[in-house]
């Protein structure tokens, strides 16, 4: 990880791990935006494009054969949409979790993200020590719904949580509505991906 800043956030979630009650979940990252795709931090509301919509149909035909039981979602546009089209294959609502949501990037928004720096501390949005420990809490919620979850947030929350199961993770499993599914061995965890995902790159948020 040559990032600086992604060595902070990896070394801010680790030095707090969390140890899930479950064997395996799966993780999905929301499908593509206009933003994702030119690489500039999005607000709240910004919706999939006519490729993100396609990506998570294809991401809820790949996951409807397998035994998801809870759905939960980040509270952002993007997301919930990505779950709620995951959802129909297995007629689950997903649980909307405001706390899921991605970093608030504050002043940063509108701008160019494609060389982004998660230690900085962006005026009006959140530091990089605020969004790791919330997204702890907010995915040792997730993962105590009856199982096995899926969690459908976004590009900062894949890196939280493979930092917080001791997970490498590179830029072959961030692409946008990429399923992935975590399983434990033992006291270890391991992520593969479920789908070799080549639309909408691994620009984060």
């Amino acid at each position: 990880m040559n990032n600086p800043g992604l060595r902070q956030l990896a070394d801010l979630a680790a030095a707090d791990p969390i140890a899930p009650a479950c064997d395996h979940f799966y993780f999905l990252r929301h499908g593509q935006t206009a933003c994702n795709a030119r690489r500039i931090f999005q607000d709240a509301d910004e919706p999939l494009n006519e490729v993100g919509l396609a990506q998570a149909a294809r991401a809820a035909e790949l996951l409807a054969g397998e035994p998801i039981r809870s759905i939960v979602s980040s509270s952002l546009n993007r997301a919930l949409t990505t779950a709620r089209a995951v959802g129909v294959p297995h007629r689950i609502d997903p649980v909307v979790m405001e706390d899921l949501r991605e970093r608030h990037f504050g002043a940063l928004i509108g701008s160019s993200s494609a060389d982004i720096d998660w230690a900085c501390a962006p005026e009006g949005g959140d530091t990089l020590a605020d969004f790791v420990r919330r997204k702890r809490g907010a995915l040792e919620r997730a993962l105590a719904h009856p199982g096995p979850v899926l969690v459908v947030a976004h590009g900062g929350s894949l890196y939280v949580l493979a930092a917080l199961l001791g997970v490498p993770i590179d830029a072959s499993v961030l692409g946008n509505a990429q399923p992935l599914r975590f399983t434990r061995e033992g006291t270890a965890w391991r992520a593969e991906a479920l789908l070799a995902q080549t639309e909408g790159g691994a620009a984060i948020a």
